[in-house]
């Protein structure tokens, strides 16, 4: 019987679903058909792997070709069943034996000379893989992100000819092994910003609880250097965030850069991005820029600039920590657990305030290019602060200012403290954790409820306004939050409106 069948993956959101590649040879006219949901990257697989099997010197059969991906209702992108349908073409032509077939899974792109390429998604793949006890045969550009799961029997090879000489026995590939690098930060140092005290202090809370930031100064005032200085302060990433991180970006940007291993991204959309680009999207969904920002950093400058519908999509995954993208055939689910760190000017011009006396800007106009940031987006920034301009005498001195290392120890610190005793971070806490940690003393209940009086604040900014103060009293090594901790935080509101 002229039957091959193999497994391979395709890509549905974050998951990685199992795909039968079934390969029937039959007597009649020489055809090539490809049935199963085929889009049209793998409908074009019929040219690459006849010249692909050609230039390996193997025969390509003169029969009717049926390839079946199945299960036949889910919809199969990309070039990586190349190699499993040459495979599969092969074994049912008996010129490489199907006896290794149920050992293994193959993912990859054939170039015309039979040379394999990368394949987007490698990590995922290799983990629904793994799981399922099977080997994972891929591309060699693309066997360092795969084997970078634990204990997973990853096989990278160069060419179609490679993996078919494992298959035989002719020449076995060696398993391959991750040698990641370690990374320690790989960001500019923050001791390069001169002045802006306040804003270092709020960023090392910012970074210490996993808080969102919004900087509001005048041009020039270092709120730029400051955002891509960030991530250099957070805490080292651990091997789970590490690896989702990875697979994110391995998903959406069609590899991971081994390099880039436990360095925690940072993103910096333009403005003129759209909603989808922020936070995915596509007829096949594809992660948007605040999945890509996994574990590290999205950073939104000129903030106002934005679309407003572009900026309300951001609320929901600030509070849950994933997005759904539904279109009509399709639905994915991707996470989004990073931090905003978003900049603005006070006003259109950007110098009210400034020194040097420049705005013109009326009253309304300031007021309408504010509003473009809408209220109940604001209340979920947990700071926000003014950085002023510095200085002269400041910027003559040289930067004196601590090292990224040092802040970063004690954001580590403290954020292990909140780790030993909620498992999260203190920005991640629910309302009735809050009640739980973070309950300060009789002095600092009173301050807060004069604070939300004064300031019109909702129920959601007192809560962001404990959870502040419980971070704040972490970095102190406090045990209890008092009326020091909730001052401090309570500073760090001062843009919120009624």
């Amino acid at each position: 019987m002229s039957l091959a069948v193999l497994r391979s993956r395709a890509l549905a959101g974050m998951d990685a679903q199992e795909v039968q590649v079934e390969v029937h040879l039959a007597n009649g006219l020489p055809s090539f058909t490809i049935v199963g949901l085929p889009d049209t990257e793998v409908k074009e697989a019929k040219d690459r792997v006849r010249a692909a099997i050609q230039s390996c010197r193997f025969e390509f059969p003169a029969r009717r070709i049926t390839v079946n991906l199945a299960p036949a209702d889910l919809p199969k992108e990309s070039g990586r069943f190349d190699l499993p349908i040459a495979l599969g073409i092969l074994a049912a032509s008996r010129q490489i034996p199907a006896d290794a077939f149920d050992r293994y899974e193959f993912a990859g792109e054939l170039a015309l000379t039979g040379a394999l390429r990368s394949v987007r998604g490698a990590l995922a793949m290799t983990f629904q893989a793994h799981a399922s006890g099977r080997g994972f045969m891929v591309p060699a550009e693309s066997a360092s992100e795969a084997a970078l799961v634990a204990d997973a029997e990853v096989f990278g090879a160069a060419t179609l000819l490679d993996v078919c000489a494992h298959l035989t026995g002719a020449r076995p590939l060696a398993r391959w092994t991750a040698s990641p690098p370690m990374n320690e930060s790989g960001y500019p140092d923050l001791s390069d910003v001169k002045g802006q005290t306040h804003a270092k202090r709020a960023l090392e809370v910012a970074a210490a609880g996993a808080h969102s930031v919004l900087m509001v100064g005048p041009p020039g005032t270092g709120k730029t250097m400051l955002a891509e200085r960030f991530p250099g302060v957070l805490p080292p990433m651990t091997e789970a965030e590490a690896l989702a991180s990875a697979a994110i970006q391995s998903i959406g940007s069609g590899g991971f850069d081994i390099a880039r291993w436990k360095r925690r991204p940072y993103r910096a959309p333009h403005h003129t991005a759209s909603a989808v680009a922020l936070v995915g999207g596509g007829s096949n969904p594809r992660p948007g820029e605040i999945s890509m920002a996994m574990h590290g950093v999205l950073f939104l400058d000129e903030l106002p600039e934005f679309d407003r519908d572009v900026l309300e999509v951001l609320r929901e995954p600030l509070e849950s920590g994933r997005i759904t993208v539904s279109r009509a055939a399709r639905r994915a689910e991707f996470p989004a657990q990073f931090q905003l760190v978003a900049a603005m000017n006070p006003c259109p011009c950007g110098y009210l305030g400034h020194v040097n006396g420049k705005c013109r800007c009326t009253p309304d106009q300031v007021a309408r290019y504010r509003a473009r940031i809408s209220g109940p987006l604001l209340d979920r920034i947990d700071i926000q602060i003014e950085v002023p301009a510095v200085a002269d005498d400041a910027l003559a001195q040289k930067p004196a200012g601590e090292s990224s290392s040092v802040i970063r120890s004690r954001v580590s610190a403290a954020r292990d403290l909140a780790l030993a005793r909620q498992a999260k971070p203190n920005a991640q806490l629910g309302p009735a954790e809050v009640d739980l940690h973070c309950v300060p003393d009789a002095h600092g209940e009173a301050l807060l409820r004069q604070a939300m009086q004064r300031l019109s604040l909702s129920a959601r900014a007192y809560h962001r306004i404990l959870k502040l103060a419980r971070t704040i009293a972490d970095l102190a090594g406090a045990p209890h939050v008092v009326s020091a901790h909730v001052a401090e935080a309570i500073q760090y509101r001062r843009l919120d409106r009624a």
